[in-house]
């Protein structure tokens, strides 16, 4: 992936530089009795060096053969050691040749596999190490150089997994934003065209009546599937507040059509939750007077600062004058239910029919706009 990528640069930089180390020790010290061949041992340093260098840098190249010579050649390097030392070796200050080259292939183990197979080739490297300083009867320090190899192996490969799992989940997060704005613009434009001519069909086809009506119905219901399709997934609601569109979804039924905005409606989560109730109290009376078959349709639209839910049905309609008659007899369902939680909220409803061409209610409350920065004693002259 590329996130490694900066992990397969620093090993090759640490490769170089561990090179050009054990190159200054070989030139600087007098203790090996076979320097030609501590020099030979340098050159497929420096040629392997290259080699994987590059082989690293193409990620379809990094796999187990690539690792397996990585990690014999640094053994060979390290093994061939006592030959160039001669009897120098075990001396004070004398190093294997290739120094600390031989922890290259622990960090790239660490950085393809994780922290396991870090400790993995740790322990092939340290067990060649130790039988070195064993032999040469170095026992006091021959622990040091396999901790520290261990310690490589697994702290790099522990910070390269974690590195993996962050660029994975970058990864997904991405394509996730990708298609969401997507999704997103294939809303509008299904808003801008197709749904708005359905809505039209609908209405016009319930103004002419007959077979047209049908026609209008078949287009609402097409309406609200396609809306329900295009709907943005669920988004982060700012704390205290409500998308009055989840709200009104909620009552989408075989008898009730739902259409609404492809944007979020936000508002207060006390005006959103009253709204959804005037709604509800709104098809609670169609199932009255119209049967709990009837059919509904509810629509919200956002404009001018307000927000209109219409709720419309197939039923007989209502006379001119039944709702005053209704609140002057007592009877305050519509009145209160309805009327008096929008008026709580600074709305108006507004009922329109007539019999025989069912009923409609038109229920809108104000968008609270941002709150306005109060004068104070700073905007004195």
């Amino acid at each position: 992936m590329a996130i490694e990528g900066p992990f397969w640069r620093a090993i090759a930089v640490f490769r170089v530089a561990s090179l050009v180390y054990a190159a200054a020790l070989m030139a600087q010290h007098r203790g090996y009795e076979q320097p030609v061949l501590g020099w030979l041992v340098i050159g497929v340093m420096a040629l392997w060096t290259a080699v994987a260098t590059f082989a690293y840098a193409a990620e379809p190249a990094r796999r187990w053969p690539l690792l397996a010579i990585d990690l014999l050649v640094a053994l060979a390097c390290l093994l061939v050691s006592p030959y160039v030392e001669g009897a120098g070796q075990g001396a004070e200050g004398t190093m294997p040749v290739p120094a600390t080259w031989i922890a290259a292939p622990v960090l790239a183990w660490a950085v393809h596999g994780g922290r396991r197979l870090g400790a993995v080739a740790a322990a092939v490297v340290a067990a060649g190490d130790l039988w070195l300083r064993v032999r040469t009867g170095q026992a006091p320090v021959l622990i040091n150089g396999a901790v520290l190899l261990f310690l490589a192996g697994v702290v790099v490969g522990h910070v390269a997994r974690l590195a993996r799992q962050a660029g994975e989940r970058m990864q997904r997060a991405i394509e996730m934003e990708a298609a969401q704005r997507e999704r997103e613009r294939l809303a509008r434009d299904i808003h801008d065209s197709v749904l708005q001519v359905l809505a039209l069909v609908q209405r016009r086809g319930r103004q002419i009546g007959g077979e047209a009506a049908e026609l209008g119905r078949l287009a609402g219901e097409q309406e609200a599937v396609l809306r329900r399709l295009v709907a943005p997934a669920s988004a982060p609601v700012p704390a205290g507040s409500a998308d009055l569109r989840t709200l009104l979804l909620a009552h989408a039924s075989p008898q009730v059509t739902v259409a609404t905005p492809a944007t979020p409606m936000i508002l207060p989560a006390p005006v959103a939750e009253e709204t959804a109730a005037a709604v509800r109290a709104a098809l609670d009376n169609v199932r009255d007077h119209c049967g709990p078959g009837a059919r509904a349709w509810i629509f919200a639209e956002s404009a001018d600062g307000a927000i209109t839910v219409t709720v419309r049905d197939e039923g007989p309609g209502i006379a001119e004058g039944r709702l005053a008659e209704a609140a002057a007899a007592g009877r305050l369902g519509v009145a209160q239910s309805i009327r008096g939680r929008i008026a709580g909220l600074g709305g108006t409803v507004a009922f329109a029919g007539r019999i025989g061409e069912g009923t409609e209610v038109e229920i809108s409350v104000p968008v609270p706009g941002p709150p306005r920065p109060r004068g104070g004693a700073g905007t004195r002259g």
